[in-house]
């Protein structure tokens, strides 16, 4: 028998078929977020650096993404060393303004129709965001919240026409687009009129939110954090304000694993949404003591919440992105270490005998349920991973170090 061969009769002897496993995993899509490659900077302005306004990047390794066609070359390079399903998630600050400054009360889906044509041309999905921070008019700390009903109208606006793109993007692409909506609001000390401002966000989603798009082509989700920089007191769009009015306004909630306390458990909030909720969006990051997007490893909170998704049943309504930006490392391992790590954690919970599990459970059999819970790490899982990659002619873990230093080696250090 060969080692893969070994893995599935280990398996088998559980009752877990690793061919269905694999090819559960092949359905699902990761949407990889476009603004790791370039430090979240975006395409406004030449040279554009979209740094503050609620966002943070440390580090200068060489050979960031300077220019559009660049940014698209290093995905591509990344899709080569991602097994499975692709999907990209753009900001729209990363649309193609041909050399023009384009402000965000303005911007149209034709700045976006290359991104689109590239999809096709791949065969993947595109998922959107508007672009909140790091603008004159977000310089104050609030933006849909804001009492200044100028500043307010420009917000607004702004959402309206990504919404707008983002179901062009759907009907174009023939997969929904799925909008995420994160606002930076918020104050970094005491605030008296908290519901002052939530009112106003409120009356900003509900107009922003009153045109209807179809399903086929959009779905609409709102971002929930607990604090951020410069909103270290005060968060507006926190995550019971946006809980409730996902509930009430038929909305997906976006739970971003870095937008709460380290110590936080996210996976237990699942059974929760998603009891009231078909669908949820998650960004996986991995938090660390701050409010932080560290690249993602295949840890025991990222793969608690792939748990919880498979033990619920509510996996195909699970729209999975990746949501961190680390500057310090090789950009295009950060892209790759990540997006296999969540695939890994995917796989591992697929993998688990949940009939089996359940069964010791409700039978009141905990020392059955924890021993075979703690049987699974030593289980050949690795060959299970290494014949999934094999299935999409991706190289293994190990191979992978040398494949990107490669790339940075020949492509990367010529970017001044």
């Amino acid at each position: 028998m060969n080692t893969y061969e070994n893995a599935r009769a280990a398996y088998a002897a559980l009752g877990v078929d690793t061919d269905a496993v694999i090819a559960r995993l092949a359905r699902i899509p990761v949407s990889i977020h476009c603004w790791q490659g370039d430090d979240v900077g975006g395409f406004e302005r030449p040279g554009s650096v979209l740094a503050g306004g609620g966002i943070q990047v440390t580090g200068n390794y060489p050979g960031k993404a300077r220019t559009v066609a660049e940014l698209r070359s290093d995905l591509e390079k990344v899709f080569t060393l991602v097994p499975g399903t692709h999907r990209v998630n753009l900001h729209a600050s990363y649309g193609e303004f041909g050399g023009k400054f384009v402000d965000r009360d303005q911007i149209e889906p034709e700045h976006f129709a290359g991104w689109v044509q590239w999809a096709k041309k791949l065969g993947i999905g595109l998922d959107f965001n508007g672009t909140f921070f790091s603008h004159p008019l977000a310089n104050a700390g609030f933006t849909l919240s804001s009492k200044d009903p100028a500043v307010c109208k420009f917000w607004i606006e702004h959402a309206k026409r990504v919404r707008k793109i983002a179901a062009w993007i759907g009907s174009q692409l023939g997969t929904p687009c799925v909008l995420d909506t994160w606002i930076p609001d918020g104050a970094k000390d005491l605030t008296v009129d908290k519901i002052g401002y939530r009112r106003i966000l409120k009356e900003s989603l509900d107009e922003i939110f009153s045109i209807s798009y179809p399903a086929s082509q959009l779905r609409d989700a709102v971002e929930t954090k607990l604090f951020g920089i410069g909103s270290e007191s005060f968060v507006v769009g926190s995550h019971e304000f946006y809980m409730n009015y996902a509930a009430r306004n038929n909305k997906l909630l976006c739970i971003d694993m870095g937008h709460f306390h380290p110590e936080e458990d996210i996976s237990d909030k699942l059974s929760s949404i998603l009891l009231f909720q078909d669908e949820v969006l998650l960004h996986v990051s991995r938090a660390l003591r701050w409010d932080s997007d560290h690249v993602v490893l295949f840890n025991d909170k990222v793969k608690a919440v792939a748990e919880e998704l498979v033990r619920s049943g509510k996996l195909d309504g699970a729209h999975i992105g990746l949501d961190y930006f680390d500057a310090s490392i090789n950009r295009i391992g950060a892209w790759t270490t990540g997006a296999r790590a969540l695939q890994k954690s995917l796989l591992a919970a697929l993998l688990q005998p949940h009939k089996q599990l359940l069964a010791y459970e409700e039978a009141g059999n905990g020392f059955a349920k924890l021993a075979l819970l703690e049987a699974m790490p030593t289980l050949p899982f690795g060959a299970v991973w290494d014949k999934y990659c094999q299935q999409y002619s991706v190289i293994g873990d190990v191979a992978v170090i040398d494949d990107v230093l490669h790339y940075e080696q020949d492509v990367l250090k010529g970017r001044v």
